[in-house]
């Protein structure tokens, strides 16, 4: 077998464990997610998950960086950098969202949300990973409120660090009282009440 050939399969193998991961994790959380589940639903062996993630603390901060964190920088982050009207941009981000998660999705939570909630009181490393995420998030959002206040879109007075805070957490909100209610029809009321908020930043 080739160096190129080997190497194409290494990166197969870790891909399928990385998606059957994150789909536990998402479904039943980090500490509850069986390893022997995750090797059943991918056909590998304990040996080929060890090769790739030495504990399950490393598939777990692996899920973090390498899924969740693609995931929001192409649905969220990239399309508020690459914008040209940003402000826009974020409502539509806001709006296309039941859409992307499906009502199933809903029901389950965010995945960054669920981790927050489940890993931050007890486990430092992933804490710090997961911040970093919220960080990135929280800047997105400034950047293109700020930007907005440039360009005369979002009023002057705008504190555009605190909102974009608010935006995120109310965003995370949402998720969270939609999937304790199991209702997406909930979480659909949420997120007008953050499209009405950041349409009140705007300049009229």
């Amino acid at each position: 077998m080739s160096t190129e050939i080997k190497i194409k399969q290494y990166d197969i193998t870790r891909e399928k464990l990385l998606a059957s991961a994150f789909c536990e994790i998402h479904r039943k959380g980090y500490q509850s997610a069986s390893i022997a589940d995750i090797l059943e639903s991918t056909g590998l062996t304990k040996g080929a998950l060890y090769h790739h993630f030495p504990t399950k603390h490393a598939l777990g901060l692996a899920v973090i960086d390498e899924i969740i964190a693609p995931k929001l920088d192409t649905v969220v982050f990239r399309q508020l950098r690459d914008s040209a009207h940003p402000v826009a941009t974020l409502l539509d981000i806001i709006a296309g969202v039941e859409s992307f998660m499906g009502d199933e999705g809903i029901m389950l939570g965010c995945p960054l949300n669920n981790l927050m909630q489940e890993m931050s009181p007890l486990d430092e490393q992933f804490r710090h990973h997961l911040n970093g995420i919220l960080e990135t998030w929280q800047q997105a959002i400034r950047s293109a409120l700020e930007h907005g206040q440039k360009n005369a879109v979002i009023k002057a007075e705008v504190d555009c660090q605190a909102a974009a805070l608010f935006v995120v957490s109310a965003w995370e909100g949402c998720f969270s009282i939609a999937k304790n209610k199991q209702s997406p029809a909930s979480f659909k009321m949420c997120v007008a009440q953050l499209q009405g908020y950041v349409q009140s930043l705007m300049k009229a």
